[in-house]
């Protein structure tokens, strides 16, 4: 039974909570954003309010094994200054039960990265290159076979589980969705869960319309199911950045030198076939910033979209196709945004994503609802000073994506179920 955090009865319990503390780390290992780490403050303070102590665990990049640069021992002086009380640490996972039950009341303990262990992703490692199938599949027999125990000695520290990691929500793991089953009547979403899952439902499922979706990125085949599932749900669909130039060629366009996937041509076409039936409009750029290289020195050419000269590659979204889409933004009820529209990590072509954010933070203003996720996207909103001008900036890029292509997340299941 999923209980909910406000609700619940922490005094003298031990929480277990699954936060995202994946934070980019410099040279001397300091962390860069603590973006993540902000956002589970409000779920890890309600627990130490009402009585509770904290048992924090979280995967830190992808070790291979134990790796001293992958340690969470770098950010516990962030998480204890933010979090207000000296959080405490365990340099095994699997090795805390003697801390873990000196913990008192509003307490707190950092379990050391879950991915040192093969069993919290359930995937063996050491495997040799030209080992055999029997091998392979014996080799993932006995890790989820360890995960187990893996999974039930987790469990065994706290009296009840949180889950507050929508960046690994879409991943079935040992601590997002295995260790929920050991609290039936006590598992919960801590706050930024819940609103990750209010913002997605309010696009996918009470969205006011018109609604808008602006998918952006550099392959059709990374947001293939994202677009088929879109079509069938929106007014509007506005396609930009590389994978845009696939649909330009495929409706018979010169896209010179352009990022492109021939044989994704066929299901391009296909998606513009179905948005015609449903009345769905489609926005493709009609007027690209293009370079000849992939550099910031390169020179620039404005063209039509659908006639790039041969030696030149469309970069970024031209003037006039920021100008259409600002028109069908600020039109819209509802507006998701998933992906930039040009090559956002070169300055000299990052101008159209930027000009995107700038868009949705003036129809935020205007009433309308805004959903930005995925990396590139969050950053241009940061960049610009617009994470909270927009309505709700999501965390988790590839758990966003697998909800918006309709799939149900192991993570959110686990406590719904």
């Amino acid at each position: 039974m999923q209980q909910f955090i406000d609700k619940y009865d922490f005094a003298g319990k031990k929480a277990i909570v699954r936060v995202d503390f994946n934070v980019p780390l410099n040279e001397k290992f300091e962390i860069t954003d603590d973006t993540r780490i902000r956002a589970a403050i409000p779920t890890l303070k309600k627990v130490l309010e009402k009585g509770g102590s904290l048992i924090i665990m979280s995967h830190l990049g992808r070790p291979k094994g134990v790796d001293a640069k992958f340690s969470l021992k770098h950010i516990v002086a962030h998480v204890s200054e933010k979090l207000g009380v000296p959080v405490q640490f365990a340099d095994d996972c699997m090795k805390a039960d003697a801390q873990v039950a000196a913990l008192k009341p509003g307490e707190a303990l950092l379990l050391e990265n879950l991915r040192f262990y093969a069993e919290e992703e359930g995937k063996p490692r050491g495997l040799a290159e030209d080992a055999s199938d029997e091998e392979k599949k014996a080799a993932k027999a006995a890790v989820k076979e360890s995960q187990k125990e893996f999974v039930k000695h987790l469990a065994s520290y706290a009296d009840c589980y949180i889950n507050d990691a929508f960046g690994t929500a879409h991943r079935a793991h040992a601590s997002t969705a295995l260790i929920a089953k050991y609290f039936p009547n006590d598992k919960m979403f801590g706050y930024l869960m819940e609103g990750e899952i209010k913002a997605i439902d309010n696009v996918l499922k009470n969205a006011g319309h018109p609604l808008t979706a602006i998918i952006g990125g550099s392959k059709v085949s990374s947001k293939l199911a994202v677009l088929q599932n879109l079509v069938t749900k929106v007014d509007n669909l506005i396609i930009g950045g590389g994978m845009g130039y696939t649909f330009i060629k495929a409706r018979g366009g010169k896209i010179g030198k352009s990022l492109h996937e021939d044989e994704l041509m066929p299901e391009a076409l296909s998606i513009l076939k179905t948005a015609e039936e449903k009345g769905v409009k489609v926005y493709l750029s009609t007027e690209t910033l293009c370079g000849t290289e992939f550099s910031n020195d390169s020179p620039t050419l404005l063209a039509p979209t659908n006639d790039i000269p041969d030696e030149w590659e469309g970069m970024d979204a031209g003037p006039a196709s920021l100008e259409t889409w600002k028109k069908v933004i600020l039109s819209s009820k509802t507006v998701l945004w998933n992906g930039p529209v040009g090559v956002f990590e070169l300055p000299k072509f990052a101008g159209g994503t930027l000009k995107i954010a700038e868009f949705l933070a003036e129809a935020t203003k205007n009433g309308t609802y805004t959903l930005v996720g995925g990396g590139d996207s969050v950053a241009a909103v940061t960049q610009m000073g617009y994470s909270d001008k927009v309505s709700y900036v999501s965390t988790g890029g590839g758990a966003m994506l697998e909800a918006i292509e309709g799939k149900e997340l192991p993570g959110i299941a686990a406590i719904r179920e």
